[in-house]
């Protein structure tokens, strides 16, 4: 037997998708769905949480030799119940009929290309982490929400990372009597009560300040008179690091956050969070974040690393301005980092040095120590000098495990 499973769109039911609903045995779907659509008599299965439970149900019935017809919002394998249907009962074992998406029928609505335009959903899902990397990097983003507060806590989420420059296009009840779109800035959506079926399109309204990169310039970015890690130590940390698209990068000590924005446009995916204890360097990162829109980053205010306990174990660590006072910042670190990760400490003391390299060593994990001695032109006599800045010791190491050929 063949599931077949059916998209709905946005407005009428079309002749050929109501002639399979009334065709059906056992009707599954949520239950918006089965309310508007399934008939007396039919057997319906409400697909609820937890849908194992539901699965099985279906599994069930379609052993009975029972016909049964799966409903879903527009196209089932965009974001729906396709891939858990096809990962349950294979895909052999599926016939699906999308239908027009509700992003698609907003994109229509507002004359909007949409074969370039980044789709992130928060529907039933608690990480907001996919947005801010969407917002990251493009200056337009269609969200999938749930309910009537998703637009309100879309807006929310935006404003608390400081995303003040996106305003939203709110698009309710498309192809209903309701039907209404919506341009809002964050506070008035923040403030808007939106009908249950609804999508947000994120649109940035004025370009970033500076543009995000590795290599940032020092000018660019907001912090102490030199209390930043410059850009040769960056670059050498980075790629001792070794960062991929979707890992979880933690930068203790962040100061004014560089590492942690240039780590940002590494991790494209991922999650960065810069724990900095001072309040004027948190306000420097919150307005390096604004500058660069490296919305990916989380600033994380508090002391290591008492601060660190409500963090997801990281796959990068970068521990910056040497060790402070004791090694209990890299314990901690050590302990929390995932199998297969790696650390990256910079130290410009020597006894930072000789500590942190006693600890790793203790760890016995495969450690590299490197020594960077770099100097910048700056003018002098109408000509130019070389300005040397102060050596600094990288020490970087690897936690054994992971996945076979990672490092």
């Amino acid at each position: 037997m063949i599931i077949d499973v059916v998209g709905i769109a946005p407005g009428p039911l079309p002749p050929e998708t109501a002639q399979m609903i009334a065709r059906a045995e056992v009707l599954a779907g949520g239950r918006r769905l089965l309310a508007r659509l399934a008939s007396d008599g039919v057997e319906t299965v409400p697909l609820t949480a937890p849908l194992e439970t539901s699965l099985a149900a279906i599994g069930e019935r379609l052993a009975q030799g029972r016909r049964v017809v799966v409903l879903a919002d527009g196209d089932p394998l965009f974001f729906g119940i396709g891939g858990r249907l096809v990962a349950a009962f294979g895909a052999e074992a599926l016939r699906f009929h999308p239908a027009v998406t509700s992003l698609q029928a907003a994109c229509a609505r507002l004359r909007l290309p949409w074969q370039d335009l980044p789709v992130v959903s928060l529907h039933g899902r608690d990480d907001p982490a996919p947005l801010f990397a969407a917002v990251t990097w493009f200056d337009r983003v269609a969200v999938l929400t749930g309910g009537a507060d998703g637009p309100a806590g879309v807006a929310r989420l935006l404003a608390e990372r400081g995303a003040q420059d996106f305003s939203l296009t709110v698009a309710e009840d498309l192809g209903g009597p309701a039907e209404r779109v919506l341009a809002l800035d964050l506070g008035a959506a923040m403030a808007h009560t939106a009908a249950p079926l609804n999508l947000v399109v994120a649109s940035r309204s004025r370009p970033r300040a500076v543009p995000l990169r590795l290599g940032l310039s020092d000018a660019d970015l907001a912090h102490e008179a030199g209390l930043l890690t410059k850009a040769p130590v960056r670059a050498a940390a980075l790629s001792a690091l070794g960062i991929d698209p979707g890992h979880t990068v933690w930068d203790l000590g962040a100061g004014c956050g560089s590492v942690s924005l240039e780590a940002a446009v590494l991790a494209r995916s991922g999650r960065i969070f810069a724990v900095e204890r001072a309040n004027a360097r948190q306000a420097h990162i919150a307005e390096n974040i604004r500058r660069t829109g490296a919305y990916s980053v989380a600033l994380v205010p508090g002391a290591a690393p008492d601060c660190l306990a409500g963090l997801p174990d990281p796959d990068r660590v970068f521990i910056g301005g040497g060790l402070g006072g004791g090694i209990e910042v890299l314990e901690a670190a050590c302990a929390r980092l995932k199998p297969g990760g790696r650390l990256a400490v910079s130290a410009i003391l020597l006894d930072s040095l000789a500590r942190a390299k006693a600890f790793l060593t203790g760890l016995d994990w495969p450690l590299s120590i490197l020594q960077i001695f770099a100097a910048q032109s700056a003018p002098l006599a109408g000509d130019l000098r070389l300005a040397a800045m102060n050596p600094v010791f990288i020490l970087a190491a690897g936690k054994p495990g992971g996945e076979p050929g990672r490092p």
